[in-house]
């Protein structure tokens, strides 16, 4: 498991894909999702929500969220609608619901938010993670989460 690997994702549990994510050099993840295997990539992740959605975390929490990924080989943007609604996770993609919440971001600070090897609010601050609607949902997101550390 030293090389990124998007053929391998479906054998990774959530800590084998978040120790890859840190020891893949940034080039490397962005030479994968600029090619033919970045909406396997994308699929396996968001397929991989709702296991680890936290319930208990997310208490009265109902949202539409919508990820918007950049950098899709033909320039235009993945979008993909993560919708938390009665303490429940589910995952459409196209999105078919007005979102409380937008986030937008390249696709290497996708993988690495998503692998737990970056900060959010620090990637908001810097402008890498565009946020537009409900900032409280956008700052307690990581929270409805069990995200991996590697």
């Amino acid at each position: 498991m030293t090389d990124f690997d998007p053929a391998a994702f479906a054998n990774y549990g959530p800590k084998e894909f978040a120790t890859l994510v840190k020891s893949t050099p940034d080039a490397k993840i962005a030479e994968v999702m600029s090619g033919e295997l970045r909406g396997k990539v994308l699929d396996e992740v968001f397929g991989r929500m709702p296991s680890l959605f936290r319930p208990e975390k997310a208490g009265t929490t109902n949202a539409v969220i919508h990820w918007g990924i950049t950098g899709r080989p033909d320039g235009g943007t993945d979008t993909y609608e993560v919708v938390i609604a009665d303490g429940a996770c589910t995952v459409n993609n196209p999105p078919q619901h007005d979102p409380k919440l937008s986030l937008t971001m390249g696709p290497v600070e996708f993988i690495r938010i998503v692998s737990g090897g970056a900060n959010p609010v620090m990637m908001f601050m810097t402008g890498k993670l565009k946020a537009k609607g409900d900032l409280g949902l956008a700052a307690n997101i990581a929270n409805l989460f069990d995200i991996p550390k590697a």
